[in-house]
């Protein structure tokens, strides 16, 4: 199954919660009308694009209406997916990993898919022939190393662990000097599936970075945010907080293949100016691809 077919497929059920109350609507739209543009406004923060998204959105689509004179409801559907494209068009959506080693720090609450999500790109990156070092650095949750060692023997990638309830900044102090030693092209980083609100966890990963930083001063460092497209809102007060502690470079959107609404992407890019760099529509290996913004909008809308 190629990529548009991939992602047509995942976000089939996403679709369906905003696609045909928004066809609808469109066969509707006559020329300017305001009702249009209300329910519209409406159905875009239904869709957890939040509110500030939603009404910017209506008003750049209520400008384009008028500069190109459309007319049709398929000619401003169209104008709608340019729209959405461009404000998702946020930030580097490409991981910057040019230096030897480089490093993915991976975050995110229990339940995400983070432990997978690291899985799979540990496949792709030892697919691509890069020799791969999985930190377990999930200290916190029964059985998280065992879980990444599974992943670990899949993907044909090396693991540094140490004993549940270890402290998480020593197992990552002991897989930097490992990747050096074995001259690993990239460390991916589990962590903790901590609650955004609690603090002690969250200082946690402040001191993750600061190892990082101090024992790879040079190395390019992509901090990820796996979210799960089913939690709406919730899922941008994660971000926030997570972006505080963290200094995220992006986000990993999974379960995009369950019952998400699919508009919480338009509001993390929009609140926080982070950029979604992949998007994770299944369970299987190459179900994991690189955020298209425009396949994504014209898709959501199709």
């Amino acid at each position: 199954m190629g990529f548009f077919e991939k992602i047509k497929s995942g976000l089939a059920r996403t679709k369906q919660n905003m696609s045909i109350s928004m066809n609808n609507l469109f066969s509707t739209f006559t020329g300017e009308n305001e009702e249009f543009f209300d329910e519209l406004e409406e159905l875009l923060i239904l869709a957890d694009a939040g509110v500030d998204t939603a009404t910017e959105t209506v008003e750049r689509l209520r400008e384009l209406t008028k500069e190109r004179g459309l007319r049709g409801g398929e000619e401003v559907k169209n104008a709608l997916a340019e729209i959405l494209a461009e404000r998702l068009s946020v930030g580097q959506r490409e991981l910057v990993l040019r230096t030897k080693p480089s490093v993915i720090l991976m975050t995110g609450v229990n339940g995400v898919g983070k432990t997978t999500t690291i899985g799979k790109l540990a496949a792709q990156f030892t697919a691509d022939g890069k020799k791969v070092l999985l930190c377990a650095a999930d200290t916190f949750r029964a059985a998280a190393a065992e879980q990444l060692t599974i992943w670990a023997q899949r993907a044909g990638a090396d693991i540094v662990r140490h004993e549940e309830g270890s402290d998480p900044a020593s197992v990552v102090f002991d897989a930097i000097a490992a990747a050096k030693a074995r001259g690993a092209d990239l460390i991916i980083i589990d962590t903790a599936g901590r609650l955004h609100n609690k603090q002690n966890l969250m200082n946690e990963l402040g001191k993750i970075r600061r190892i990082i930083t101090r024992e790879l001063p040079d190395a390019d460092v992509e901090t990820l945010l796996v979210i799960d497209a089913t939690t709406g809102q919730n899922g941008l007060l994660q971000a926030r907080s997570f972006q505080e502690t963290a200094e995220l470079s992006g986000v990993v959107l999974t379960k995009l293949d369950g019952t998400a609404k699919g508009g919480i992407v338009f509001a993390i890019t929009k609140e926080l100016g982070i950029p979604v760099k992949y998007v994770g529509v299944g369970e299987q290996q190459d179900d994991l691809l690189p955020f298209d913004p425009t396949v994504f909008a014209e898709e959501l809308l199709k």
